[in-house]
């Protein structure tokens, strides 16, 4: 499965700004893991932010996120969408592939 994780601040960026070190540990220690694949501030950055993971099921994505600095101080929520890739460039199949059901590619 992969996960789009829309990241959007529930209260000010500035209200943010004191979890920020421990929210980038967070990404981090996931971005290591091989959970999440890409991660970045959205454009601007007042909406938030998006991470594409990858390599666990809905129920354990959902118990990572509330992990988030930003979702324990009530400063950010997510909105979670799981995708079932149908067709994904080889450059990126191997990354998707860690269920045991390779991708189609095309």
């Amino acid at each position: 499965m992969l996960h789009l994780l829309r990241m959007e601040y529930t209260r000010t960026e500035q209200e943010a700004t004191p979890h920020i070190r421990e929210h980038v540990e967070f990404l981090k220690r996931h971005h290591a893991a091989g959970t999440f694949l890409v991660s970045g501030q959205t454009v601007p950055s007042t909406a938030g932010g998006l991470i594409i993971a990858a390599g666990v099921d809905r129920a354990g994505i959902e118990r990572l996120l509330v992990e988030d600095p930003f979702v324990r101080a009530g400063v950010g929520r997510y909105t979670i969408t799981t995708v079932a890739p149908r067709r994904v460039h080889p450059d990126i199949a191997a990354l998707l592939d860690r269920e045991g059901t390779p991708p189609a590619t095309s």
